[in-house]
């Protein structure tokens, strides 16, 4: 078995191959954690303040959608050349994992913080008037009447949140980002080995399909528990 291997993917180096996964998982699972931490108070405020909300404000909705949509237009590749500065200043370096992390966060932020945004105006008003009509503060009506009721869509909203990391980290390799990506360009592409360009994306594939699985799972649970 292991020598049918070889004769298939005769240039693949499975060490490289499982330092790159590792590499790829360390960047998604990082950017992921400091993305939900920055994106669910930016998007609670973005809701709050939207027109016809608890704590409406034209001016401050304004200027945060603004920078959110600035950003969201900027492609993933011209951004991180764009912020190369600021990643150099933040983490010492521009290449590897750590090089890459900044820039996913920062196009991954205000990608995730529309989706919470969304997920929000999808909870019935009338809860939150029944909230309101109890006397209960802002604080508590987003801690336990939003974010519950909105868990199911919170959830699918950092799914695909986290699908996009995945293609930020393959992205990152044309700048020595590391991962699955800077491997399927150093060897798929600059040295024109197939196998391993193949093997890449079949890894890729798994990955993405396996957060989409354990996603839609736990969209379910939590959509039976509410109903239940």
């Amino acid at each position: 078995m292991i020598d049918r291997m070889e004769d298939l993917l005769p240039n693949v180096r499975w060490g490289e191959i499982a330092e790159a996964l590792g590499e790829t998982l360390a960047m998604v699972s990082i950017a992921l954690v400091f993305t939900v931490a920055l994106a669910l108070p930016l998007g609670i405020l973005m809701y709050l303040t939207g027109k016809g909300q608890l704590r409406a404000n034209p001016i401050v909705y304004g200027v945060v959608a603004f920078i959110v949509n600035i950003i969201r237009s900027v492609p993933f590749i011209i951004l991180m050349i764009a912020v190369l500065p600021f990643t150099a200043l933040l983490v010492g370096t521009t290449l590897g994992v750590a090089g890459a992390l900044p820039p996913m966060i920062i196009a991954a932020t205000p990608f995730l913080a529309r989706l919470v945004e969304i997920a929000l105006r999808e909870v019935d008003h009338g809860l939150l008037e029944l909230g309101q009509s109890m006397a209960a503060s802002t604080r508590q009506i987003v801690s336990h009447i939003l974010l519950p009721e909105a868990r199911p869509a919170l959830l699918a909203a950092v799914t695909v949140t986290a699908i996009a990391l995945i293609d930020y980290t393959a992205m990152s390799g044309v700048l020595g980002g590391g991962g699955l990506g800077d491997l399927a360009i150093r060897y798929g592409y600059q040295r024109f080995q197939t196998d391993v360009m193949v093997l890449t994306i079949a890894l890729q594939i798994i990955l993405v399909q396996l957060i989409q699985f354990l996603g839609d799972r736990a969209v379910h649970r939590f959509s039976r528990s509410r109903r239940g």
